[in-house]
């Protein structure tokens, strides 16, 4: 669309750009909102007269019959809006000509953008744990025509009609997600609409539980998620979970970094949570479901696992599986599970296992799951509208690629790289939070350096390393997180491997003298450390080592 600046007034155009040569070229079409010409109104002897007004409007010549009165305006029923008709072809040009221009002609502005982006990514090492590349598979369902269809409901209860073919995509995306999880459909149900994981843990609260009920996740600090409840220093509520439900943390043990099951069981048992959750964003170790499944029973919860970060682990069979003991399952499914940005949540169904907590058994004393109901109300329509569709496409495409042996070795190799990367940072004299890692990502704490994870991670990204800044526990981590996390699928998804990561560990320890050097010439505090970083030689070397070692790798689904 563009905009023609040929008489006074305003002018809009539609334009195409087929070729001269074309025989279908067609000639853009003005769209001119008003006309210049003078309007001619007649008042004599307090009598009105008609008035006509002719403008054009796409092309068509309108003229607007109507009655002014100088006292006001009387509107006259017998009169009507003579439009003189535009050809059929032409207005069907003028529409694709709008619709069907590329993004490069559509948009440049957002285009360049988008181009400095994909060259970013490329030429930057991925170390930030809850990001992955997508195949070009799934690129491609997500940038496909089944963004445009409304799907409101579940398969088979549209809200709308013309969704049969949905249907099914959505049917096979459940029976791929069962699969890829080894789960038995008679026993396991699947809700692939979720936005976000954050939004399935919402569901399932929303959906189990009253307002003001209680909750118990991993504290912040000690590498739990925000959408498991937290409070910071002070007593703000940060999350939906802690605003609408009461929350209540377990912790690390402060020496060891590992979770301090004892305490949690303590804990647990005096504060009765309806729902205990395991799982985190920042916990490099296993969990122990089976001790998970004792408290919870002990205290009468439903046991809730958000696998977020380890789900492509679970399903490559490359770590302690949570379904064995858990009654619900949530998780992203763009981090190590390498598919688009989303949630999805997993519930039992059937007869119970095990006698329900009095919290949650059924008013009528059925011996059956009850989460089926009220996990898909609540996230349809208790929370949210019509599921990306494109979104859930492209998600069956990635849980297919997640039953093959591929991606069995692709994760194998992810934990190897982790292996390799936390060694090589143990070697260097670096302290890890437990001393390393059983799975993909692992935590650097900087207190021992005398950094901030805030200041380190601005050094790496100013030389094109994203990793992210996290709380360790003990530090005060809303005002300055004392760690960084690293995180291993991105750069094994372009290809790295053990002695790559050995690289990858030089230049993160460069990085750490840099930050070193700058704070101690500048000082901590932000405003002050920003100044030492501008015009720094070291930062431009390191930036041109990690580009061109970066730059080996190619990143999927993207032709540079």
């Amino acid at each position: 669309m563009g905009f023609t600046e040929t008489q006074p007034g305003l002018f809009l155009g539609f334009s195409t750009h087929h070729s001269s040569s074309s025989s279908n070229s067609i000639q853009s079409v003005p769209l001119q909102l008003l006309d210049q010409k003078e309007e001619q109104i007649r008042v004599e002897n307090g009598d009105d007269h008609d008035e006509d007004e002719n403008f054009n409007l796409l092309g068509h010549s309108i003229c607007l019959k109507r009655q002014r009165d100088v006292s006001g305006f009387t509107p006259n029923p017998s009169k009507c809006l003579a439009v003189e008709p535009m050809g059929l072809e032409a207005r069907r040009a003028a529409v694709r000509s709008w619709g069907n221009q590329p993004l490069s002609s559509a948009d440049p502005e957002v285009h360049e953008i988008m181009e400095k982006e994909r060259h970013r990514q490329f030429k930057g090492i991925e170390l930030v744990a809850s990001e992955n590349f997508v195949c070009r598979a799934v690129k491609e369902a997500l940038g496909s025509h089944l963004t445009n269809k409304y799907s409101e409901g579940m398969p088979g209860a549209r809200y709308y009609t013309g969704n049969q073919h949905i249907d099914q995509i959505e049917l096979l995306c459940y029976e791929r997600a069962l699969g890829a999880f080894s789960l038995d459909p008679e026993k396991w149900g699947v809700n692939v609409q979720p936005y976000s994981c954050t939004s399935a843990n919402f569901a399932v609260y929303t959906g189990l539980l009253l307002p003001n009920d209680r909750i118990m996740g991993l504290d912040s600090p000690s590498g739990g998620h925000m959408s498991h409840g937290y409070y910071i220093p002070g007593g703000k509520k940060v999350s939906a979970a802690s605003i609408f439900f009461d929350s209540f943390p377990y912790k690390v043990n402060p020496q060891t970094g590992y979770i301090d099951y004892d305490k949690l069981e303590e804990r647990a048992v005096d504060y009765r949570p309806k729902i205990l959750i395991c799982g985190g964003s920042s916990y490099p170790r296993e969990w122990d479901y089976a001790r998970f499944r004792h408290i919870a029973d002990k205290c009468g919860a439903v046991l809730m696992c958000d696998m977020a970060h380890i789900s492509g682990l679970v399903a490559a069979k490359e770590c302690a599986s949570p379904f064995d003991y858990c009654d619900i399952v949530t998780s992203t499914t763009h981090k190590s599970l390498r598919g688009p940005r989303g949630g999805i949540i997993f519930y039992r169904k059937g007869t119970k296992l095990r006698k329900q907590g009095v919290h949650h058994s059924n008013v009528d004393g059925s011996n059956h799951y009850d989460f089926e109901e009220k996990i898909n109300f609540a996230v349809f329509p208790s929370l949210q509208g019509g599921p990306h569709n494109n979104y859930i496409a492209a998600l069956a495409i990635a849980l297919k690629q997640v039953a093959t042996p591929e991606y069995k070795a692709y994760m194998q190799q992810v934990k190897r790289n982790a292996q390799a990367l936390a060694n090589a940072l143990l070697r260097r004299k670096c302290r890890l939070v437990t001393g390393g890692t059983d799975n993909h990502l692992l935590l650097w704490d900087l207190t021992a350096l005398g950094l901030t994870g805030r200041n380190y991670e601005k050094v790496c990204e100013m030389c094109d390393i994203t990793l992210n800044k996290t709380a360790i526990f003990g530090d005060n981590g809303a005002l300055s997180p004392g760690g960084v996390r690293i995180g291993t699928p991105a750069m094994t998804t372009r290809g790295c491997v053990e002695a790559d990561f050995e690289t990858m560990a030089e230049f993160l320890l460069r990085a750490a003298q840099i930050t070193v050097n700058v704070q101690r010439e500048y000082g901590k505090l932000q405003k002050d450390f920003i100044k030492g970083l501008q015009n720094n030689k070291d930062i431009v070397d390191l930036q041109n080592r990690v580009e061109t070692f970066a730059s080996q790798f190619a990143m999927p689904g993207c032709d540079i």
